[in-house]
């Protein structure tokens, strides 16, 4: 690709020396060197999500988008971003979803008294390093940033303590709290979104009553010779 990208580079020269016009070769370069995203973009960009993961995704972000009270193209973006992340850290989208709902209810521009910034209200003096990868301090207001850096926060928690409800109270600062509220809140959540896509889940096909032993008369009984 670089080798192509400079014969026609080379090529734009010799017609602007030779022709004054080497629009065409321009525009052949600029074509070619559009950035392939199969070489070096950002996972996210390229992924996706499946058929399924969208499904569940438009579902959540109808419910998001109504409780509170965020454009319906916004949560679906938000929603799609956490299932990616998911995916990527092997870490329940849901549960990011709770955060995100719990801290700061999908405003992008939320602060604390604390100093916790963004949807999932990372307090960037603790989380610089993680932050740098993206740009510095300052991307903790790019929501796609924030999910990323707050879900990999969440996830090195868990991974640390071995318990999800332990880490969701490391998480908020709140390990003091010998009653989980942060934890149930949290959780309660998640248990909402469950029932949304439970609610949205195509309904099972009814179960066929088959004849008991008892009810069953000579009529109703195939013969294996009647089988071909």
């Amino acid at each position: 690709m670089l080798a192509l990208v400079a014969s026609l580079a080379a090529l734009a020269l010799i017609l602007d020396g030779q022709y004054g016009d080497w629009s065409a070769a321009s525009e052949a370069v600029a074509a070619t060197s559009e950035v392939d995203p199969s070489a070096g973009a950002a996972p996210e960009a390229i992924v996706g999500l499946t058929a399924a993961e969208q499904d569940r995704a438009r579902a959540l972000s109808e419910f998001v988008a109504k409780r509170y009270r965020v454009s319906q193209d916004v949560a679906f973006d938000l929603v799609s971003h956490a299932h990616r992340v998911g995916r990527q850290l092997q870490l329940d989208p849901l549960l990011i979803i709770a955060v995100i709902s719990i801290e700061s209810r999908f405003n992008p521009i939320a602060e604390s008294v604390a100093g916790a910034k963004g949807l999932m209200q990372i307090i960037p003096k603790y989380h610089g390093d993680r932050l740098e990868e993206f740009g510095g301090e300052q991307a903790v207001f790019n929501p796609e940033a924030n999910i990323e850096v707050g879900s990999q926060i969440l996830r090195e928690y868990i991974r640390r303590t071995g318990n999800v409800n332990i880490a969701l109270q490391m998480y908020a600062g709140a390990l003091g709290d010998y009653e989980d509220r942060y934890t149930r809140k949290v959780m309660g959540e998640r248990q909402r979104l469950l029932q949304v896509l439970a609610k949205d889940a195509p309904a099972k096909p009814a179960a066929v009553k088959t004849a008991t032993a008892k009810s069953m008369t000579s009529s109703s009984l195939v013969l294996p010779t009647e089988l071909d």
